[in-house]
């Protein structure tokens, strides 16, 4: 028995779409809504990496903001007291 290479190409391609349909439905992402479902998912992961990069953004502005308040801090000390001894 012989298979042509389009014959092979084609139950090929049947296997893998079997395939990918099993594999959605085992994580449950089958029917009319898995598109949706996916998009959904897409959009949660985006959203959960824009908090992520703002957390870090807000953690290096607060770092940033405490360091500079902490030199004129410093800096206020400073003048104070060379102001009141000299």
């Amino acid at each position: 028995m012989q298979i042509s290479p389009i014959e092979l190409e084609a139950m090929l391609t049947r296997a893998a779409q079997q395939g990918a349909k099993q594999a959605l439905a085992d994580v449950g992402l089958e029917g009319k809504d898995a598109a949706l479902d996916i998009r959904d998912l897409r959009s949660l992961l985006d959203c959960v990496r824009f908090v992520r990069r703002t957390a870090v953004q807000t953690t290096v502005h607060l770092i940033t903001t405490g360091l500079i308040l902490a030199l004129l801090a410093g800096i206020a000390l400073k003048l104070r007291i060379f102001g009141s001894g000299g």
